[in-house]
């Protein structure tokens, strides 16, 4: 693709309008300027937009995974946009060339299917569950990676064409995972790109009272829905064992083992496992899909 075109979807819940202009500002900075930009809010009132920018109101709350298949089928209608920039609605794009770096590099690379984004606080630090790689690894170093950031990233619109969208019901946690997943086995790559900075607040994900529920829910159909049959009680029982270790709630273990249980006995939607060679390539990126 020749100057790929830049397409920028934010969800919002209407709470933070001040954030909202200040993020929309940034992206109008961008040196490549964005073909599109779609707000869409996630069962709330729109706020005051600026003029070019299109807004859409959902009635309910879909949750992230949902309003961003609204906003996806939106940036689709346009029918001129080549890569999908998703951001969250508090964050800020403190370099004005992101843009322009990443049609470069979906230029260069037609295979190229998702960038995730470096996230940091004001300060410049990037919390550790924000490196998408297991272990206490370098936030600078960049490369191939598994998984991406849903707090800022981009995806490549021929590559949701052939794998699909957002898996809606995960509402909330893992959609990223499931998404990822399927691009892999699709043979895209994932890059993890520090150098593209979403400066966001530091904050704790069990700041929102369904984490721990869905959490668990999610992991149990992201598991059933992409996994090879072998692997699914090896990655479920690695994540249990994990979260024992980990988490220190007594209330957000009961809500995490019954979101276990929730993910057991209900659907998860349309299973495709992954190929071998899929779960081989994981593991050579540092990340075999049992952790």
């Amino acid at each position: 693709m020749s100057r790929a075109r830049v397409g920028v979807a934010v969800l919002t819940m209407g709470t933070r309008p001040a954030e909202l202009r200040a993020l929309l500002d940034s992206v109008a900075a961008q040196d490549l300027p964005a073909t599109r930009i779609v707000v869409v809010s996630n069962g709330a009132a729109l706020p005051e937009l600026p003029a070019g920018v299109t807004g859409v109101e959902l009635p309910e709350n879909l949750g992230v995974a949902g309003g961003r298949n609204v906003a996806m089928e939106r940036l689709r209608e346009f029918g001129d946009i080549d890569i999908l920039v998703d951001l969250d609605d508090d964050g800020l794009l403190i370099e004005p060339d992101v843009f322009s770096r990443l049609s470069a590099m979906y230029e260069a690379d037609p295979r190229l299917g998702i960038v995730s984004f470096r996230i940091a606080d004001e300060t410049g630090f990037t919390q550790r569950r924000h490196v998408p790689r297991i272990g206490r690894t370098d936030p600078m170093r960049g490369g191939q990676v598994t998984t991406f950031l849903g707090g800022g990233h981009a995806l490549s619109m021929p590559m949701l064409e052939r794998v699909g969208g957002w898996p809606d019901d995960f509402f909330f946690t893992h959609e990223e995972t499931d998404l990822a997943w399927r691009a892999l086995d699709d043979g895209w790559k994932i890059l993890y790109a520090p150098e593209l900075v979403l400066q966001h607040p530091r904050t704790a994900p069990t700041r929102h009272g369904v984490y721990y529920r869905m959490t668990a829910r999610n992991r149990v159909w992201l598991a059933k829905r992409n996994l090879p049959a072998l692997l699914v009680p090896l990655y479920l029982g690695s994540w249990t064992a994990l979260t024992l270790a980990r988490t220190r709630s007594g209330s957000g273990l009961r809500a995490w083992f019954g979101g276990f249980a929730e993910g057991v006995r209900t659907p998860c939607g349309e299973r495709r496992p992954m190929r071998w060679s899929t779960v081989w390539l994981m593991a050579r990126l540092g990340r075999p899909p049992v952790v």
